[in-house]
């Protein structure tokens, strides 16, 4: 069932805010050609999973544990989990520390031998070898940004919040909202070892939150959360650097207080979503053939506080995780200026803030 097939059945997992004791992962298979959600169980064991990252070619799944030392007596963690491939269902193999507090995303090389975990409390991202057996070895490499932005409520010191391997895995993107920066780090993937390339300031007080880049590998896409935008780059992929060519908005003039979330692009590049926190909508944006952004729509999420969200493998639906309405809403894609149509189905899960396909 984890193998995508077009318009198959496809397994994926909804990471949420939890405590320990409740259940915080949830597992389900969507129908590729209805959109159906059918649950598959839940796990728990792991205080607040928000994020999750499948391995490429195993039932492997990890997941962070989003806590601190302060607020709860605990820096974060990163969990290894095994799944059944049929019944969905999980079991822990290990965890180990994040190297920070708050760690808010996961993303694997290209090889799926090492895993990078973006510490958003710290400021810091670590990189954790993936053994054999699908556990995880003790952190290999630990970068601690450092510096504030104009926002004092926001950006009072670093808050790393992705990092993001580049096209070829020889680069890792990480986009620090605190204090509005992309750092390029050139990865070497024999030690594990994060070495920085460049770095770009973004646009005082935008907030770079989440980044996706291109298939072409030439363009960048990055989603501002504090100022509702996206910024396009074009990336060199020989160098590691970037250079900003378009910033647009994610809601119309006037929108009340929004906050952006995510961003993906469809499987055929044409498209770029984004999904908006407050306004509770996903912008769609069309690529022109310079990887420049136009508007198309911006249909609701089907929801409230469209945390993080996933395309369909085929690019046929996208899933939100509504984290405020308890619900992951599954919107089929449309073509033309629509976007998005109305929410086909919709599957309850309590605060759930990641939609993440299985792949192994």
């Amino acid at each position: 069932m984890a193998q995508p097939t077009s318009l198959g059945q496809t397994a994926l997992f909804v990471g949420s805010y939890a405590a320990q004791a409740q259940p915080g992962i949830h597992a389900f298979s969507l129908d590729g050609a209805t959109g159906d959600l059918e649950a598959g169980g839940s796990y728990a064991g792991i205080a607040n999973p928000s994020f999750l990252a499948a391995h490429p070619s195993h039932p492997w799944l990890f997941a962070v544990s989003e806590t601190s030392q302060a607020q709860d007596g605990v820096a974060g963690s990163v969990w290894a989990l095994r799944f059944d491939p049929q019944s969905l269902a999980l079991e822990p193999a290990n965890h180990q520390p994040s190297g920070g507090d708050w760690p808010c995303h996961l993303q694997l090389d290209a090889t799926g031998q090492w895993l990078v975990v973006s510490n958003y409390g710290s400021g810091s991202v670590g990189v954790l070898p993936i053994r054999a057996d699908g556990s995880l070895g003790e952190m290999s490499d630990l970068v601690q940004h450092r510096g504030r932005g104009e926002n004092p409520q926001r950006q009072e010191g670093p808050h790393a919040h992705s990092a993001t391997f580049a096209p070829g895995n020889v680069f890792v993107l990480v986009a620090d909202l605190g204090i509005d920066q992309l750092f390029v780090y050139r990865f070497d993937s024999s030690a594990g070892k994060l070495n920085l390339q460049a770095s770009v300031r973004a646009r005082p007080g935008a907030g770079p939150r989440h980044v996706v880049f291109h298939p072409s590998g030439r363009l960048l896409y990055v989603a501002n959360e504090l100022d509702s935008t996206v910024a396009v780059h074009a990336y060199d992929a020989a160098e590691g650097l970037l250079r900003e060519l378009q910033i647009v908005d994610t809601v119309p003039p006037g929108t009340p207080e929004n906050q952006v979330a995510d961003i993906h692009i469809s499987p055929a590049g044409d498209r770029v979503y984004v999904s908006n926190r407050g306004h509770d909508s996903i912008a769609v944006f069309g690529v022109e053939s310079d990887g420049r952004l136009a508007g198309v729509a911006g249909p609701s999420c089907g929801g409230k506080w469209p945390r993080n969200f996933a395309l369909a493998p085929a690019g046929q639906f996208v899933l939100v995780a509504n984290q405020y309405s308890d619900e992951v809403s599954v919107l089929p894609v449309l073509a033309g200026e629509g976007g998005l149509g109305a929410v086909q189905t919709r599957a309850a899960v309590p605060q759930p803030a990641c939609v993440q396909f299985a792949t192994g």
